[in-house]
């Protein structure tokens, strides 16, 4: 369980009615061959990494929070820094609470590295959403430049030292994005596929 109360969402009942064949039980309990990596992955371990790396981040966030409600307003740099580190570390809670409580998608369970990789793309795509003004977040002040500066400078540090992960956990980024874009297109042909069938089928009158 989170520090917050919310519980895993494959949980143990849960597990034992899932018909899928990359869902199985040995001594160490059950455990999921990942859609994005294809290696075995225990239930138990990821929601233990997910509840022991959230635990940190809270922490964390308590601190932050309170260094910046104490940050005189003249002291933009720093105001800046704690304001970057702020957000990073919210967006990693925000994402760990939704992979522990999804009870829907067994492609939310994955290895921790895949995790912190996922993560560190949905900051980046966090990121660039606040520069184009598309998103409202209560830590940008009127003009972003300098946090903006800092969350580029510091987020790929912060989160391996919340991870807890070597530097070179996040060198194999590009190959887990490369698979799922692959896996979209292929998806994308299918359907384009099936499409342009119906309406062979529906011109020559067979429907």
């Amino acid at each position: 369980m989170l520090t917050s109360g919310i519980k895993p969402g494959f949980g143990e009942e849960k597990l034992k009615n899932i018909k899928d064949p990359k869902v199985g039980k040995d001594d160490r309990g059950y455990y999921i061959y990942t859609a994005n990596e294809n290696v075995k992955v225990y239930f138990g371990d990821f929601y233990e990494f997910l509840e022991k790396t959230e635990e940190k981040a809270q922490k964390e966030f308590t601190a932050l929070r309170k260094k910046v409600a104490e940050c005189p307003e003249e002291n933009e740099e720093t105001l800046a820094y704690l304001r970057a580190k702020k957000i990073i570390v919210e967006q990693l809670l925000l994402h760990i609470s939704k992979a522990y409580s999804d009870s829907l998608n067994l492609s939310s369970v994955m290895s921790p590295w895949c995790f912190g990789t996922v993560v560190l793309e949905k900051i980046e795509i966090y990121k660039d959403k606040i520069s184009k003004g598309q998103v409202h977040d209560p830590n940008i002040p009127e003009y972003p430049f300098f946090v903006l500066r800092y969350i580029d400078e510091i987020y790929k540090s912060v989160l391996l030292d919340l991870f807890e992960f070597p530097s070179k956990a996040f060198s194999m980024r590009w190959q887990y994005t490369e698979l799922l874009k692959k896996y979209s297109k292929v998806l994308s042909n299918i359907t384009t596929s099936l499409q342009n069938v119906v309406m062979m089928i529906k011109s020559g009158g067979g429907i």
